[in-house]
């Protein structure tokens, strides 16, 4: 919660999810569709630092919509929150293994006009079991915001949260059989009964998404007995600079062509433009013009080419060390240096920030513990 505290007073796109949050199961059977896990998430990111708390939690209806003039769909998603249980293990009164079933949501409130227009704000309460499970997390999950709504699946979005649950651990996999990852991505027993349907329908889709919109990758590994499918294993790789750069890209772009993008199936598209011929000068003395030299622009602030220690951006030092895994901070901007070349002269900003951030979480995962 410190940390989802910070995050909200950066006022950025990121936004942390607690673990046991993104570990819960659904209930057999049940699942929640992509807009109302997107509402959920934006609940989560709204609460920030006190989602915990037991106190009322609100939000504007115009940060739901994104773009539709109708709130209708809120109702819906609301209404699909508060029926979704889902499930942990637990142990009974006897001390014996039992799961423990629960909603996420126990009350909300939407404001409505008396013409019957829903407009203004929506306040909701957490359950004392989310409140305990997200007061119990000690781990967390930093979501990007764009990333999440800009996902077409339920399922990608799923892989996406237990991804960047795990992208910072040593051991950054997830295994489990199909049951368990029917549960933990949400998918109904009796859709993708044969596993070629289900590689195509959702784990392919997912990846590609995952590939496009996220700051890390996935693959995965099939475990077979005979002929069949028994266990999945995902590995969640960082992204190296070069594609964190194109990700920051992709999600500042609009997501009308996204598809299109990742299928590498855009068109490019030139105009010729006629030349006009130049008017007649008309007689005349000569006239000298004499050329000012064209005065120096001034080069933006780029990656410091010296210590990060010493007289630069502080920033550049405390990501080295946050997500550098422990190992020396110059070392890994001379090897950044290395990667990039002259690719890094034309990086600044933002881009040059998510670049750096990449290189230091695929350095840190390619070599472990110092």
């Amino acid at each position: 919660m410190r940390v989802a505290g910070l995050l909200a007073r950066k006022d950025g796109d990121e936004f942390a999810k607690p673990g046991k949050l993104v570990e819960v199961r659904f209930v057999k059977g049940q699942s929640l569709s992509l807009t109302a896990s997107r509402l959920l998430a934006l609940m989560i990111l709204t609460a920030g630092g006190d989602a915990w708390r037991p106190i009322p939690h609100r939000m504007r209806k115009a940060d739901i919509r994104r773009g539709h003039k109708g709130n209708e769909r809120i109702v819906d998603m609301l209404e699909e929150l508060h029926r979704t249980l889902f499930a942990e293990d637990d142990t009974s009164w006897r001390g014996r293994k039992a799961t423990r079933r629960f909603a996420l949501i126990q009350m909300s409130r939407e404001e409505t006009e008396d013409d019957g227009r829903e407009t203004g704000w929506i306040e909701w309460e957490f359950t004392p079991d989310a409140r305990r499970l997200i007061q119990e997390s000690e781990s967390y999950a930093v979501l990007n915001r764009q990333a999440v709504l800009g996902f077409r699946s339920s399922y990608a979005l799923r892989l996406y949260e237990m991804g960047a649950l795990r992208i910072h651990r040593r051991q950054s996999n997830w295994r489990g059989d199909m049951a368990a990852l029917r549960a933990a991505l949400g998918i109904p027993p009796e859709v993708y009964k044969d596993f070629a349907q289900l590689r195509r329908k959702v784990l392919d889709v997912a990846k590609s998404e995952i590939d496009q919109l996220a700051h890390f990758r996935v693959e995965w590994r099939e475990i077979r007995q005979g002929r069949t499918v028994t266990e999945l294993e995902f590995r969640f790789e960082p992204k190296d600079a070069p594609a964190q750069i194109s990700t920051v890209d992709e999600l500042a772009r609009h997501t009308s062509g996204r598809t299109a993008r990742r299928a590498g199936t855009v068109e490019t598209v030139s105009i010729a433009v006629p030349e006009t011929p130049a008017p007649p000068r008309a007689a005349g003395p000569a006239i000298t013009v004499s050329k000012k030299p064209a005065t120096a622009k001034s080069v933006p602030e780029g990656f410091p080419m010296g210590s990060l220690r010493y007289g630069c951006d502080s920033d550049f030092l405390a990501i080295g060390r946050s997500s550098g895994g422990g190992w020396d901070v110059d070392m890994i901007a001379i090897a950044y240096r290395t990667q990039m070349g002259d690719r890094l002269a034309k990086l600044t900003g933002a881009k040059l920030r998510a670049s750096w951030t990449g290189f230091c979480e695929s350095y840190a995962a390619r070599r472990g513990s110092p």
